[in-house]
């Protein structure tokens, strides 16, 4: 999940977001909270129950073509969800603001009930038997999730010692990448759309990658490079950005 810091215990700004520590529990709750609403939305489309109404108000006619794949999508918003609540509820340290939570929560909306859609058949006519594809989807879907909250808990476990406060982390699945955890978003993205079959929505992990390498990742590598100084310069200077071995 974006919304992650990387690296930090800051009171700062950076990368796009408030970097401030701070509980803000009535936004984190309220964020986790609206987010489970979008999960009972999903779960109503894959029911069948609101494909007529969703339909009326694009003029057209859906019905819920193939249920099984439907039901895939459905887990896949689940397993997100839960990801998003432990990030929020307990990685995350810094303050949450409002504008953050709600915009995100508007994209979060965007892409779920998109993917569910697509997914259940709403631009084709038949279903479509699920194949090698769906094997390598769910292993992209479950690799990134690993990358990016597996990441993020060794990084919080490290975090906890007192020996390591105000320290960089550099350890873990963050000496493979700078931004392993962006990285596990775009991949976990890409199986997610993959399941879907509409080869149209892997523009969403393009553009997720190309918000991370144009502003949020240059963004926050200033942040720590100001935070950090030459420990951190020093593992810039022999890390990738985003993609282990290659960027």
């Amino acid at each position: 999940m974006e919304t992650v810091n990387h690296n930090s215990d800051s009171q700062n700004a950076g990368g796009g977001v408030n970097r401030e520590h701070g509980r803000t529990v009535a936004q984190r709750w309220t964020f986790v909270g609206l987010h489970f609403g979008l999960v009972l939305f999903c779960t109503w489309l894959a029911l069948a129950q609101g494909w007529t109404h969703i339909g009326h108000l694009f003029g057209q006619q859906w019905t819920l073509v193939d249920q099984d794949r439907a039901l895939l999508m459905l887990a896949c918003v689940f397993v997100y969800w839960l990801r998003h609540a432990i990030t929020v509820l307990y990685l995350l340290q810094r303050r949450i603001d409002w504008g953050e939570a709600l915009g995100l929560l508007c994209f979060m909306a965007f892409f779920e009930i998109g993917l569910q859609l697509v997914g259940g058949g709403a631009f084709r006519a038949e279903v479509i038997p699920f194949g090698t594809l769906d094997i390598v989807a769910l292993a992209l879907l479950v690799i990134g999730s690993y990358l990016n909250s597996g990441s993020e808990i060794q990084r919080k476990w490290w975090k906890q010692d007192p020996a390591n406060k105000g320290q960089c982390y550099t350890q873990g699945l963050f000496k493979y990448s700078m931004h392993i955890n962006y990285f596990g978003d775009v991949v976990l993205f890409t199986g997610w759309c993959l399941l879907s079959y509409n080869y149209w929505t892997l523009l969403l992990p393009f553009f997720m990658a190309y918000s991370f390498i144009s502003f949020h990742i240059p963004a926050l590598d200033g942040y720590l490079s100001e935070r950090y100084g030459e420990k951190f310069d020093q593992y810039a200077a022999k890390t990738k950005k985003l993609i282990p071995f290659v960027y």
